[in-house]
């Protein structure tokens, strides 16, 4: 690999010189083996460890399809999909890759007694395969999660809709946590160049899903002046969801864990602040068999008093279980409840009577299509949204990166560098960077 490094750093590199570099047989990948997925049998969830389930080695390179592309990874970023499949919860990803596999021989190169992981890169490209005409070798890029096939009529008006939709790295093999990843060409979207290599790779996942989720029509529809809650409003998907409530003359209601926390979400301009630990807000008690309404009451009462008497348009739900049912409480009248990831349990409770009887609306969201991507890629290119990156880990570091997100033992996004050998490379536009420099920064060294 050394050889495309040299030709990435070089920064004379033509595309027919990228066209003609020796690809290796082999390249270094994060992965977990089939064979361990009952390595954390009887151990709960909260202390399964990444760190033991995740490996750094050589995988041979797989043959490239028409339609795809092999990118060489600079940086890549930890998502909490990748924390799912380093515990094997809710199911063991191989399972994705099984029926996948069984698709045609194209897909079967997918299925293998090892998962390569990571749904995050920005890097360049290496070569395409035949049909690709948008992107050639050379071609400095990001990637987003979404694969899908659409051979069938479903995902036409969206594509998040295709019966065959998957997240890359996460239900298909040969992710991003690796110095190559192989991803479909229409995966691709151009690299901002006024941020650095782990820079361009943390929004990736989260801030397209964010984008879909609070602000496409697919998701909340958000407009000017509308409320919303947003739970963990300085992590990874919080982070992002924030600046575009700012951003979109939308009023963000930020709940956090710690003062810490609360200080980032200031920073980005949010005003009102909840931390639930200093309020002690308990929406859950006997060891979570039973929710306590009183909690949801003064739950919205703080609200309340934050707003000026208003209650919330729009609810940006990712915890899932710990919160569902205060999220539909609290909710206005006709609002709507967003959600997505469920990081907290995949069986929500709430009381019906407070969404039917108030025409309130539950929106799933999942990822985002390639216009929604598009879009969200390109608000970052103009410096209207920033990247939430807080730490950075090498490649051989990965499985400690996945432990942090594991145990929410960060702030906003954890980058982890790939083929890049330090933090800070990459940026072409320095003018447009010291611009935003601060901005940039903001989640770093908390």
């Amino acid at each position: 690999m050394h050889h495309i490094l040299e030709a990435i750093q070089s920064g004379e590199a033509t595309s027919e010189d990228f066209a003609s570099l020796e690809l290796p047989e082999s390249y270094r990948a994060a992965f977990v083996k089939k064979d361990e997925v009952d390595m954390f049998e009887g151990v709960a969830s909260k202390d399964k460890d990444p760190r033991k389930s995740i490996h750094v080695d050589e995988v041979p390179l797989p043959e490239l399809g028409p339609g795809e592309a092999f990118v060489a990874v600079m940086a890549s970023a930890i998502n909490y999909n990748t924390v799912w499949t380093s515990i094997f919860e809710p199911v063991s990803t191989f399972g994705f890759l099984e029926r996948y596999g069984r698709n045609s021989e194209l897909t079967k190169r997918h299925d293998l007694p090892y998962h390569v992981v990571g749904s995050d890169l920005s890097g360049v490209v290496l070569a395409v395969g035949a049909g690709v005409t948008k992107w050639k070798p050379g071609d400095r890029v990001v990637a987003h999660c979404l694969s899908v096939e659409l051979e069938g009529p479903d995902g036409h008006n969206d594509t998040m809709l295709d019966t065959e939709q998957r997240i890359w790295g996460f239900e298909t093999n040969f992710g991003g946590l690796a110095d190559v990843a192989m991803v479909k060409a229409n995966q691709l979207m151009p690299k901002s160049e006024h941020l650095t290599w782990e820079e361009a790779a943390s929004p990736g996942l989260v801030n397209c899903t964010a984008y879909r989720q609070l602000v496409s029509k697919n998701g909340g529809d958000m407009k000017q002046g509308d409320n919303v809650l947003i739970w963990g409003a300085s992590g990874g998907l919080g982070g992002f969801a924030t600046q575009y409530a700012l951003n979109g003359g939308a009023t963000p209601v930020c709940v956090v864990s710690n003062e810490e926390k609360a200080a980032i979400a200031r920073s980005m301009g949010a005003e009102l602040i909840i931390n639930r630990s200093e309020e002690g807000y308990k929406f859950w008690n006997d060891e979570n068999t039973r929710q306590d309404p009183k909690e949801w009451k003064r739950f919205g009462a703080r609200i309340r008093e934050l707003t000026g008497g208003e209650d919330i348009d729009i609810v940006f739900e990712h915890p899932g279980r710990e919160t569902f049912g205060a999220s539909v409480f609290v909710t206005r009248k006709g609002g709507t409840i967003t959600t997505c990831a469920s990081t907290s349990g995949y069986m929500h409770e709430y009381d019906n009577r407070y969404l039917w009887m108030n025409l309130k609306r539950i929106i799933s969201s999942h990822f985002a299509n390639y216009r929604e991507s598009w879009e969200a890629n390109r608000l970052i290119a103009k410096g209207k949204i920033h990247p939430t990156l807080s730490k950075t880990y090498t490649l051989d570091e990965v499985g400690q990166a996945s432990l942090d997100v594991h145990k929410n033992a960060h702030q906003g996004k954890v980058g982890v560098l790939c083929l890049s050998p330090e933090e800070g490379l990459g940026v072409l536009d320095h003018e447009m960077r010291a611009e935003h420099e601060d901005a940039i920064n903001r989640f770093r060294g908390v």
